[in-house]
């Protein structure tokens, strides 16, 4: 067990596991549980979107292939009231796959057939960097952006704009670096930990979304800056 691991045991976090095979989820939920996990199970993509708005979950396991709302939809329309951490199950090894994930807001990916100590490895990463925040009452404004570091709250114009936990992540160490250029690789060590099998576009998509979030024109940016052939940074 690594430094920390014990924490989330006690914590008893709360996975929702959505996939319309039952077996699957059987063995994942037996899995979790067995780690000191709360383990919610849905098997449909309505009826993973009811149980999102009525509980609060941790993380969300996502199969991609499911009934009613595929994984991309339920991904997407969740995004438009949560900032939930979401791993997405795909039965494809097809970067496609992955990038489309992470464009509908995921915040990692799994490809089937895997195995359930790596989904357990993934979980547990995801739960480690977002209850690992440190400075939380930190706040800063610069122009018309500001972002609360205590809610995990970005506003433009005093309207909040609504980040996935990712998204939020990056602006923080940008914004708490201000003019200090991140290279992509260390932007994935940093945000999405050692761990983290995903490259360079994982970055870029990251970047992309965020600028379309708050930039009045992504492509001469105000706040989020390319240092061509090196990586990005904050400045105003």
């Amino acid at each position: 067990m690594t430094i920390g691991e014990g924490a989330y045991n006690s914590m008893a976090k709360k996975v929702l596991v959505v996939d319309d095979e039952k077996l699957i989820v059987k063995g994942i939920r037996f899995s979790l549980e067995q780690e000191g996990m709360q383990v919610d199970c849905a098997y449909d993509g309505q009826e993973a979107l009811d149980m999102i708005k009525e509980n609060t979950y941790d993380v969300i396991l996502l199969d991609v292939m499911l009934p009613k709302f595929n994984g991309y939809e339920v991904c997407q329309q969740v995004r438009e009231f949560s900032d939930v951490p979401i791993i997405m199950v795909t039965a494809k090894d097809d970067d496609m796959d992955k990038i489309l994930g992470l464009e509908y807001g995921a915040d990692d990916y799994i490809t089937k057939p895997f195995n359930i100590l790596e989904v357990k490895a993934r979980i547990k990463a995801i739960m480690r960097r977002s209850s690992k925040k440190e400075e939380e009452n930190k706040e800063a404004t610069y122009g018309d952006l500001t972002i609360d570091c205590s809610s995990r709250r970005v506003y433009i114009e005093g309207n909040e704009v609504n980040l996935t936990a990712k998204e939020f992540d990056v602006l923080e160490l940008l914004v708490f670096h201000p003019n200090k250029v991140y290279d992509r690789d260390a932007l994935l060590d940093l945000v999405w930990g050692k761990d983290y099998p995903g490259d360079a576009r994982t970055v870029d998509v990251h970047i992309r979304r965020l600028r379309e979030k708050i930039e009045k024109n992504p492509s001469e940016p105000k706040y989020v800056h390319t240092k061509w052939g090196v990586g990005y940074y904050f400045e105003y």
